[in-house]
């Protein structure tokens, strides 16, 4: 299930998740801020963190990564859309 595109100010944040039996089983950054060589750095450590802290949390409510603030608030809302539309999708 994806969630809806968050733009940002270093660009565009995308997350899908795949639901099993309630719980997040898989979460994985569609789209993500690239192109130059400090925000793909700070993406390449920002997203595997904000990825592993989603299972551990099953949840959006995860913190924000240090030095990667937009990423991390669009990565959240992204999430939580998804969340969002897999509930709905699991309620009918």
């Amino acid at each position: 299930m994806a969630g809806g595109v968050v733009d940002t100010q270093y660009g565009p944040v995308q997350v899908g998740i795949t639901v099993r039996g309630g719980r997040i089983s898989k979460v994985h950054t569609l789209q993500h801020p690239s192109g130059d060589g400090q925000t793909d750095q700070i993406n390449g450590y920002a997203v595997p963190q904000l990825n592993q802290e989603t299972m551990a949390a099953q949840s959006a409510q995860i913190d924000t990564v240090s030095g990667a603030t937009f990423t991390s608030e669009g990565y959240r809302q992204s999430l939580q859309s998804a969340l969002d539309a897999a509930h709905k999708a699991g309620a009918r």
